[in-house]
């Protein structure tokens, strides 16, 4: 694993986002799906997903009678380890729930805030090569806890026409009321503009491949989205007292996502700098997902030694990583220093992978320096707000000749004039 100095590293991460590069062939391509599933529906879905999956669908809708023969391929440990993630999972995001508010700052005058769930949301679970029923509940319970009224979910088939039975199972714990079994480009413009079969959405969120990102990227206007997510990414900071195996098995937790997956370590020691090299070598080798791994150490794996942990803040900062581990001597007394991050762990005992299944706050975070100004999926994505005004005639009285000034001062006379025929009385 290469070791360097300072903060240069910090481009050659954004630059691994598919969203920041433009890329006028691969732009056309994403647009011709959409535009096709916007004018065919079904007919140009089935298609894709025959090209892309390999896979000629009877039908894109998953059945009751499919769910329960998936129930039947799962074992009872995988039902009790989901749902003792879903009950944490729920504890943490049913606080972030907000309330409507209402309050009366002078006599006859009401002002408020409403608070109301989306109407309903489209997930994106990714699939085919892998099952993701983490993805489902990460996605689904904080729609569900906002009061989300119809969810719908779209993940890739396999290449038998089915789906994961583990992803089926998470979704019928988490409360999704459609399930479909589609993925790409035309997942992504079925849920925007509507098919026959699939049900238009209002907002579109879950992560997805450069097709999926980019075609949540084009949609955008047309429905709400929840981010594009780039490849993942782990910043570990250490000292001189952090273990070596804990640091290097976290970093390669993430290398094994993606070939362009980043992992990347700041500490103040050279000698554990050379001990963290050795040991993700050792620990590389017996990986399952090597090659992946290899190759994202490799590219994007980097240990970068500074003097102090204020340098290593700074870099931080500047990295905005996805996940941050403080993996040093009295992490929570530094927690202060941290801007930019999508979640933070503190200490040796809380890996990146705790928080991707069971620790209860969302894995769906920003990347790519986004959590310079985003935060994690929340119950909050699934809600929106309008504001609530009253005044009564005696109340607007009192302030109508300043709202006439401000509106003749910006030539808006109609304005002006709204508030001059109350005056009136007529």
């Amino acid at each position: 694993m290469k070791t360097i100095r300072g903060n240069e590293f910090r481009e050659e991460l954004l630059k691994r986002s598919d969203s920041s590069q433009p890329d006028v062939e691969f732009d056309r391509n994403v647009l011709s799906i959409i535009e096709r599933v916007r004018a065919e529906g079904d007919q140009a879905v089935l298609e894709f997903t025959e090209r892309f999956d390999g896979v000629k669908l009877v039908q894109m809708l998953v059945t009751n009678e499919e769910i329960r023969e998936a129930e039947q391929l799962v074992t009872d440990d995988f039902i009790r380890s989901l749902r003792a993630a879903k009950q944490r999972i729920s504890n943490y995001h049913e606080a972030q729930k907000e309330q409507s508010w209402f309050f009366n700052p002078n006599e006859g005058i009401m002002l408020g805030q409403k608070v109301t769930p989306i109407y309903s949301v489209g997930l994106y679970v990714p699939g085919g090569k892998a099952a993701y029923p983490s993805t489902v509940l990460m996605n689904a319970l904080p729609a569900k806890i906002a009061g989300v009224s119809q969810i719908s979910m779209v993940t890739p088939p396999q290449r038998d026409g089915k789906l994961n039975p583990h992803v089926l199972v998470a979704a019928k714990e988490a409360g999704v009321d459609r399930i479909y079994k589609v993925g790409g480009a035309q997942a992504i413009a079925a849920l925007a503009y509507g098919t026959e079969t699939i049900e238009k959405v209002v907002k579109i969120t879950g992560p997805g491949n450069a097709y999926v990102a980019r075609a949540k990227k084009w949609v955008f206007g047309d429905v709400a989205i929840d981010m594009i997510a780039g490849p993942s990414e782990i910043c570990v900071v250490a000292d001189e007292n952090t273990n070596p195996v804990y640091a290097a098995a976290d970093l390669l937790s993430q290398a094994e996502h993606d070939e362009r997956a980043a992992a990347v370590c700041i500490t103040t020691s050279e000698s554990f700098a050379e001990d963290l090299s050795a040991e993700v070598d050792r620990q590389l080798a017996k990986l399952e997902r090597k090659e992946i791994a290899a190759q994202s150490i490799d590219q994007y794996g980097r240990i970068i030694v500074v003097d102090t942990l204020i340098e290593a803040f700074d870099i931080v900062n500047r990295l905005a990583p996805e996940h941050l581990e403080l993996m040093i001597k009295n992490p929570m007394e530094h927690l202060a220093s941290i801007r930019n991050a999508g979640a933070i762990f503190l200490g040796e005992h809380a890996p990146e992978a705790l928080g991707d299944y069971m620790a209860g706050p969302n894995h769906t975070l920003p990347t790519s320096g986004t959590a310079a100004f985003s935060s994690p999926l929340g119950v909050y994505d699934f809600m929106k707000k309008s504001s609530v005004i009253y005044y009564s005639e005696e109340a607007l009285a009192e302030v109508a000749d300043d709202v006439i000034v401000l509106a003749e001062a910006e030539q808006l006379n109609g304005h002006a004039n709204s508030i001059k025929v109350r005056k009136a009385g007529r």
